[in-house]
């Protein structure tokens, strides 16, 4: 077991993400076409974001994310897109991020740059629930940091057969504990893990 030094936090870092059967956060050609949102795991979504959330995401997962919710209901009349749409606006985010360092995002964005798993961690143990979504890069940097306290890993009855895979290769292993699983809406399934810490 790996000693983190992060015991029993106030707040926590999740790590959600959607994924391919096949392990892909997105198809080969950057498509994310093929998560099917339905009731129940909008329904998820929804529980898992609630409260004193903070939303958290790499420079690209921003640049999607940014690119569509705060316009949802112009693109989309999908039930969980407006739902969601008016939280996504509402809750604090942080970009993680050198290129957008010193810029103003709107919506309610913090960027950080430096430090990264010094800045998050704090913003937990201050009582802040942080939801990372998709971005592999910085999950990775953060788990080899000790730093996550959660993975929630949506798997889809589909084989994207190549893209961006969902986990980095890592520096070492991280022993978890199966908290959760679940089938949403008779497709998909969830995969809830607490990564263990030593006393």
């Amino acid at each position: 077991m790996r000693v983190t030094g992060r015991q029993d936090p106030v707040g926590r870092i999740i790590h959600f993400v959607h994924q391919s059967l096949d392990g892909f956060i997105a198809g080969p050609n950057g498509e994310f076409d093929w998560p099917a949102m339905g009731p129940e795991l909008s329904a998820y979504t929804g529980e898992l974001t609630a409260g004193d959330t903070v939303f958290l995401y790499g420079r690209k997962v921003w640049d999607l994310m940014s690119g569509f919710w705060p316009n949802a209901e112009r693109y989309s009349r999908d039930p969980h897109d407006l739902a969601f749409a008016p939280v996504w606006r509402e809750t604090p985010k942080v970009v993680v991020s050198r290129t957008l360092a010193g810029r103003d995002l709107g919506w309610n964005t913090t960027v950080v740059s430096e430090n990264v798993a010094a800045e998050l961690t704090a913003l937990a143990e201050a009582g802040k629930t942080l939801v990372l979504f998709g971005g592999a890069e910085l999950a990775a940097h953060l788990g080899a940091h000790g730093a996550i306290d959660d993975y929630h890993v949506v798997v889809h009855p589909v084989l994207l057969g190549g893209g961006a895979p969902a986990f980095r290769p890592a520096e070492h292993r991280t022993e978890l504990e199966t908290v959760e699983t679940r089938t949403f809406d008779g497709r998909s399934v969830l995969l809830r893990h607490r990564v263990v810490r030593e006393a």
